[in-house]
C-alpha cells in the first residue's frame, strides 16, 4: 500500500498498488497518527487538514478563489525583497500536536526563521484564508481559534461572500479585530507597517475570470 486518493464525499481511498481499495478515511476516522497523516498527504494531490486522528479534506478552489488568493501573494511577495519569504497553499502548518492547517498563504518575515521546516511550518508571523462558500465558519470561527493557539500574530480573513477584509492581531491569547475593511478602504497590516492593499481590487481580481460581469 502506497496510495491514496482524496475524492470529496467520498473520503480518501486506501488503495493497493494494484489498484485494489481497501477502505476509506471514514473507515479510521478518529484513528490516524500524526506520521500517517503526513504519509497520506505526502502521496495525494488533495488538501487534506488534520486534527487529533480525524481527517479533514478540504473543498476544491474556485478560479474566484485562486485570482484572489494569487492578486495577494503577488501583492506580499515584496517581503522576499527585505529578507522574508512568502508561500501559497498547499504547504502545511503544524498548530499544535495533532493538528495540521494548510493556510491559503502564510508568511515569515524572516526567512531564516527555525520555525521554517521543509515537510511542514511550525509557525508564521501571518496566515491567511480566502473564505470558502461550503462551510464559511471554517475561516471565520475555526480556523481563528487554530491560528490564536498556534500564537500566529496576524490572520486575515478574506470573505468575497459579503467582499470584507478583515485583519486580526493577536492580543494574549486571543484575536483582536484590528479592522474590517471594506471597498473603498486600504487593509492596513500590522505585522508589515508599510503595507497595505486596496480591497476593491482584492475582489475586482476574483471577477476577472469566466463569471465576471
Amino acid at each position: 500500500m502506497n496510495a491514496a486518493e482524496a475524492k470529496y464525499g467520498n473520503g480518501a481511498r486506501i488503495v493497493t498498488d494494484d489498484g485494489v481499495a481497501l477502505g476509506d478515511s471514514r473507515t479510521l476516522q478518529g484513528l490516524w497518527t500524526e506520521a500517517q497523516y503526513l504519509r497520506l498527504t505526502d502521496g495525494c494531490n488533495h488538501r487534506i487538514e488534520f486534527t487529533d486522528g480525524q481527517l479533514e479534506l478540504q473543498p476544491m478552489p474556485t478560479d474566484r478563489h485562486q485570482s484572489i488568493l494569487k492578486f495577494l501573494f503577488r501583492a506580499l511577495l515584496f517581503v522576499e525583497g527585505i529578507g522574508g519569504v512568502v508561500h501559497f497553499a498547499a504547504l502545511r502548518l503544524r498548530v499544535r500536536a495533532g493538528k495540521f492547517r494548510e493556510p491559503d498563504l502564510l508568511l515569515l518575515l524572516d526567512a531564516a526563521d527555525p520555525r521554517r521546516q521543509d515537510e511542514y511550518w511550525l509557525g508564521a508571523d501571518l496566515v491567511l484564508e480566502v473564505v470558502s462558500p461550503d462551510n464559511p465558519a471554517r475561516e471565520l470561527v475555526e480556523k481563528r481559534a487554530d491560528y490564536a493557539e498556534a500564537n500566529i500574530p496576524e490572520y486575515w480573513i478574506v470573505n468575497p461572500m459579503d467582499e470584507t477584509l478583515t485583519v486580526l492581531v493577536l492580543v494574549d491569547g486571543q484575536y483582536a479585530e484590528r479592522g474590517l475593511f471594506r471597498r473603498g478602504q486600504q487593509a492596513r497590516s500590522s505585522c508589515l507597517p508599510d503595507f497595505s492593499v486596496a480591497v476593491a481590487a482584492v475582489f475586482d481580481a476574483g471577477k476577472q475570470g469566466p463569471d465576471a460581469p
